[in-house]
């Protein structure tokens, strides 16, 4: 009996110490938002909270004007979320969320600042250059790998991994930058991308140097610079005038987001009973005939097998994304946002978003990829002038229509429907758009060939190229190399068109940031660039005028930008010898103008009757 006894009260004792042990300390992984604003429009804040077991625990706080709402358990008892109330007459402060076990607290700060931050907004005056930070310039080798992620590498030696770029290598060029120009700065996206390397469809093991492989939100990858060093990045931009876009992707994480590793609900992600790709067809999207089914695939589909596609659907996890862009915004001064893979995202979603971006950000832009050269499919994605049953309010977009159009200009001939005849046609479709001013042009970028091997490294179309870029309605911008003629295809991988910017590692033997690293056509390429830029910077008629343009003939397209203080004259002749144009069919642009300024060769014109434009030449004339 004794026995028993003693085996009973043994049993009893391990069982205290179990609900002990399990009711001990709350242990909180991550808590997110990790700090908000007083003075937000929307005073409501969702925190998702993520530690062992942590819906047991009970929230409470003591902060005048900030209220617990409710708390939400998931299905996943190792999340709990709080919705809190912010009162306008909130006082900034630290608020103390505290976690209560039974006799056990965790006791979690949850800054609250004063709301500062005020966009300076993108609009068609500014000059984007789009860069990839890890190729760009290595201005810190201490921060290029660490022993503690799950990709610990960094050679510059080898394509597919990480060669050790950062925001102080970016710092360190913002000179070079806005010599030629620049205003705005593009990054591919910084947030952490702790990740292993990953088969990717050429079937080589490459790390996740681009940034589209996200593993925790709020965290900005520290072999970039962490946090700290990308509010340092912001505030050199500001400090000189310039603006800074951020790179978001709603549509996917990495298999190794801590949230995939233990997913809040079942349904935070698109699960498929085996691995299922999107369609990537985008005309589901829009066929009167189509299927819900085929819908869901473009949607729901996984983009990588390691790339978990995120449920938007789910309320939660819509707001913890909406939620962060905010929180991005404020926190490290972002002026504008490019959204990845915009179509294949959930739109009502995505509609939200961007919403509550504008809400709180008036004006702000917001430009969507999605790579689709078809006018007639690419309105879909953004504000339109088509009765759809159901109207996306994206501001903007990467503009691939015109993208795709100046590629065929410069390789075909001349023809019916090709060679420049494809700009005028696409440009002419523009009455699909809201505003066509947002759409984001440009000649290249991390996903297509290089520019400069599409057209066959031709110097005479290059600068054609450039020309329209400059010149053309839109907001440009330029992909970090095109200005001293880096070249290459995506032969056999991408990492053939995201190579170094010569000059940014302290081993590299040549400088491509300075004039005297360059050749002699490097530096050619790199002064027109800087000329036209520039010159469009300071010329509002060029940004801001009214676009015209004039059905091709003969190989020569002719378009306007003008408004009542200046008219621009561009002339495209893409003929292979110098053709004369008779200038009688402008003449509602052209009259009361008797000459002009060559913009590029600061060459006066005496008439503007009868023009002899050389051979695959474009020519910028400022009408006198």
């Amino acid at each position: 009996m004794i026995n028993v006894l003693k085996t009973f009260f043994l049993a009893l004792w391990v069982s205290s110490v179990a609900i002990s042990a399990h009711a001990q300390n709350p242990d909180i992984q991550h808590l997110h938002p990790t700090n908000w604003w007083i003075g937000m429009k929307n005073p409501n804040v969702q925190l998702l909270v993520h530690g062992k077991n942590i819906s047991t625990a009970k929230v409470s706080l003591a902060y005048p004007g900030v209220q617990i709402k409710k708390t939400q358990k998931l299905e996943n008892p190792n999340y709990l979320l709080i919705d809190l109330v912010i009162a306008k007459t909130t006082k900034p402060g630290v608020v103390k969320l505290v976690f209560s076990n039974g006799k056990f607290k965790n006791t979690q700060a949850f800054p609250l600042a004063t709301r500062k931050h005020k966009p300076n907004n993108i609009t068609t005056a500014d000059f984007i250059y789009l860069l990839m930070p890890d190729r760009f310039a290595n201005g810190d080798e201490s921060n290029d790998k660490f022993s503690d992620m799950l990709d610990t590498q960094a050679d510059k030696n080898v394509p597919y991994l990480r060669h050790g770029g950062d925001f102080q290598g970016i710092i360190n060029h913002l000179d070079y930058l806005q010599e030629f120009g620049v205003t705005t700065l593009w990054n591919t996206p910084v947030i952490e991308n702790n990740t292993g390397l990953k088969k990717e469809l050429h079937g080589n093991m490459q790390a996740a140097y681009h940034g589209y492989h996200f593993s925790d939100h709020y965290k900005i990858d520290r072999r970039f610079g962490g946090n700290e060093g990308y509010k340092k990045l912001s505030a050199a931009l500001h400090q000189r005038g310039m603006k800074l876009v951020q790179d978001a992707v709603y549509n996917h994480v990495s298999e190794d987001h801590w949230m995939f590793l233990d997913p809040p609900t079942k349904d935070w992600f698109n699960m498929w009973p085996t691995y299922t790709a999107t369609s990537h067809k985008e005309q589901v999207m829009l066929d009167p005939n189509g299927t819900e089914a085929d819908r869901r695939l473009l949607i729901d589909g996984w983009f990588m097998p390691f790339l978990p596609d995120v449920n938007a659907r789910n309320p939660h996890f819509a707001t913890y994304m909406i939620q962060h862009a905010l929180w991005s915004t404020e926190e490290f001064g972002v002026d504008g946002w490019r959204i990845d893979t915009y179509k294949y995202n959930d739109m009502e979603f995505m509609n939200r978003c961007n919403k509550a971006l504008l809400d709180e950000y008036p004006d702000m832009l917001i430009f969507g990829e999605t790579f689709v050269t078809n006018p007639a499919f690419m309105n879909y994605f953004v504000q339109n002038n088509v009765n759809y049953p159901f109207q996306c309010n994206l501001p903007g977009s990467c503009d691939f229509p015109s993208y795709s159009a100046i590629g065929d200009a410069l390789t075909q001939p001349w023809s019916w429907d090709g060679g420049v005849n494809r700009l005028y046609s696409t440009l002419a479709q523009d009455y699909f758009y809201k505003n066509p001013s947002k759409m984001v042009t440009f000649l290249d970028n991390h996903d297509t060939d290089r520019f400069l091997s599409v057209i066959g490294e031709d110097f005479a179309k290059y600068k054609m190229g450039i020309t329209w870029l400059l010149t053309t309605r839109g907001i440009p911008h330029l992909y970090y190399g095109t200005e001293v003629l880096m070249k290459n295809t995506k032969n056999p991988t991408d990492a053939e068109v995201r190579q170094d910017f010569v000059g940014g590692w302290k081993g590299d033997k040549v400088n491509k940031f300075t004039a005297a690293g360059r050749s002699a056509k490097e530096n050619e390429a790199f002064d027109l660039v800087k000329k036209l830029a520039n010159y469009r910077k300071n010329t509002p008629s060029l940004y801001n005028g009214k676009f015209t343009q004039y059905l091709p003939q003969n190989g020569i397209y002719v378009y306007f930008r003008h408004d009542t203080a200046k008219t621009i004259m561009v002339i495209m002749n893409s003929n292979s010898a110098e053709t004369t144009l008779e200038t009688a069919r402008f003449a509602e642009r052209t009259k009361g103008f008797t000459g002009a300024m060559n913009v590029l060769t600061e060459e006066k014109i005496n008439s503007l009757n009868s023009l002899k434009v050389p051979a695959m030449t474009t020519w910028v004339l400022e009408l006198k």
